[in-house]
């Protein structure tokens, strides 16, 4: 390798590990007050073991999961979690697919979650 080859290699690893550092950051809480709701779709199992402060508990796996989706506006904005985000990400087709309108937000895990929102576990 040539010395300017090494002296460009070794600037753009430097350039992308400075970059990959500040992920770690701690970031602000999102800004929960343009949510009318956040949603829970794991089991009531799961829930038990916690779930975020006042947060709707919708199982997704419930046969009447659909009737307690129409108790929400569907213009609203939603936070919507589960234990991965897989669950959390078929609940927000489900409710595309109903019209929902308004932002529906796939906050993860339950950690990421709590992380996102600044929203404290209960049981």
């Amino acid at each position: 390798m040539t010395k300017v080859f090494k002296v460009l290699a070794a600037s753009f690893i430097a350039v992308f590990a400075v970059a990959g550092l500040t992920g770690c950051t701690t970031q602000e809480p999102l800004d929960m007050s343009q949510y009318a709701a956040v949603i829970d779709v794991r089991t009531p199992e799961e829930t038990s073991l916690g779930y975020l402060e006042g947060a709707q508990l919708f199982d997704i796996q419930n046969p009447t999961f659909m009737d307690m989706l129409s108790t929400l506006d569907p213009a609203a904005d939603y936070y919507i979690y589960c234990r991965s985000g897989n669950r959390a990400g078929q609940a927000i087709e489900i409710m595309q697919q109903a019209g929902f309108t308004g932002e529906l937000v796939n906050g993860g895990s339950l950690e990421n979650a709590a992380n996102q929102t600044g929203l404290t576990v209960v049981q």
